[in-house]
This record gives C-alpha cells, structure tokens and sequence, in this order.
C-alpha cells in the first residue's frame, strides 16, 4: 500500500457513538442527524428503557397529583357517573350494579388520593405502560418488516419509540399544567380540551388529532424508523406512522362506543 492511501486512510474522520444524553438532545435538536448515527452502532438496551421509566413515572405522579385537586376530582368522578348511566340506559347493567360501581368509583377515588394509592397508581402505569408499549412496538416491526421491508430488529423499534418518548414527556407536562388551569384531567395538548365538544363523536375524534406535540412526536418517530432501518426514503415511514396513528385511534373510537370503559384509549 501507497503513502497517498495511508493518508486517505488516517484522514478518514471517525464517527463516535452518540452517549444516552446526547440521543436525549438530539432528538429535539437533529432527529435524523441523531437516528443516522444511532444507527451505525448495536442497540442499546437504556435507550428505550430509560426514557420509558421516566415517561410512565412521570404519568403516575401527574396523575396522582391531580386528583389531590378537588375540581379535577369532581370533574373525573362526574365522566365515570356519566359512562355508568350510559351502561344502565342500555341495559348493560341493572340500576342496582351502576349504584354499586358509583359507591366504588368513590372508594376507589377516595383511596388513590393516600400515599399507598399513589404507590399502586404508579406501578400499576408502569406495568400496563410497558405491556402497551411492546404491543405497539410488534406491530410497528410486523408492518415495518412485512410491507416496508425495512432492514432492522424489534430492537430497533424499541429504540426509536423510547427516545421519541422524551417528546411525549413535554406532552405530558403541558398536559399536567392544563390539568390544573381548566380543572379536568388533560393528558395531551388536542385542541378538543379547550373546546365544548364530546371526545365520543366523530368530531371530537377529529380535533382530538389535531396535537401539535404529538404530531410532532409521530414526525420524529417515522424518522427515526427509517433511519434506524436504513431506508433512503424517509416519508414513506412517517406516511405509515400518521396512518397507524389514525387507525388504531378509529379502532379505539369504535370500540370505546360499544364498550365504554375504553373510550380513555386510543390517542
């Protein structure tokens, strides 16, 4: 070998793997810079973990946090009352069973605002948080692999939604403060919360999407889906994100008419 090759050699600049804190950053500031160099190095397990702890335990202490408030906590007492008369109405259950779920919605309420209720409210977020999060992530893979022939592991799309996570944490921390200012339990930043519309009929299924910060958040993760999958073709990532935003919310829209109880999820 040359001189002239050794020097190209050497002047080669050499690209270091990204700590968890600049991943942090960097998915604020240059998501796909961030995702392309993510993605030249093996996966790491704290990239998706990390964020989900704080993410879930972040939820949880909003959560109990609000119910301290007495306005917040009349507010979600009156949307359960309101979904067990929708169940007697239809005969899903008798007068006597609603009276008896509303004496224990009260029980239950009373009981998550002591410290062994935030303890169970915190957990609880936890393991269905992580449940939630897996079963989304398989299905994210099943149609990266399947219809997008993307080139990457369940790993890798447990990476990109982890640290897109840290998006969804500001989410929430708007979502906290709206709680207290409009005295009802908000948990993301829809224009539907700052209107008088049912979330329940198509139109409030409608402005409920319109959420810059999770538009935002979904953008970021189709980018990082393509670039951890090492596709040129960035859009049409994000195009399959936005798409499966939009139907797994119809599904939950659809499912929460016929079963009331799940008309929470789904955003």
């Amino acid at each position: 070998m040359d001189t002239t090759d050794t020097n190209q050699i050497d002047q080669t600049p050499q690209i270091e793997e990204l700590s968890h804190s600049d991943k942090m950053i960097g998915v604020f500031s240059e998501p796909a810079k961030t995702f392309q160099i993510t993605s030249l190095f093996p996966t790491r397990t704290k990239d998706w973990v990390i964020p989900l702890l704080i993410l879930f335990a972040l939820i949880g202490i909003i959560r109990s946090i609000s119910m301290m408030n007495e306005e917040v906590m009349y507010e979600a007492k009156k949307q359960q009352y309101k979904i067990i008369d929708e169940m007697v109405e239809k005969g899903t259950m008798t007068r006597e069973q609603g009276d008896q779920a509303l004496e224990r919605i009260d029980q239950q309420m009373a009981f998550m605002k002591g410290p062994i209720g935030w303890v169970i409210n915190i957990v609880s977020t936890m393991i269905f948080g992580f449940i939630f999060f897996f079963i989304i992530a398989g299905i994210y893979f099943l149609f990266i692999k399947l219809l997008l022939k993307g080139e990457g592991t369940y790993q890798h799309v447990l990476v990109a939604n982890g640290l897109t996570a840290y998006i969804t944490m500001v989410q929430m921390l708007v979502g906290g403060i709206l709680t207290f200012v409009l005295g009802k339990m908000i948990m993301d930043t829809s224009i539907v919360n700052f209107l008088d519309v049912d979330k329940k009929t198509i139109l409030g299924f409608v402005l409920a999407k319109i959420d810059p910060i999770s538009i935002w958040a979904y953008a970021v993760l189709g980018i990082a889906f393509a670039k951890l999958f090492k596709s040129k073709d960035t859009t049409k990532y994000i195009i399959m994100v936005f798409v499966l935003w939009i139907l797994g919310g119809l599904i939950f829209f659809f499912l929460g008419k016929a079963f009331p109880f799940l008309a929470g999820f789904g955003g």
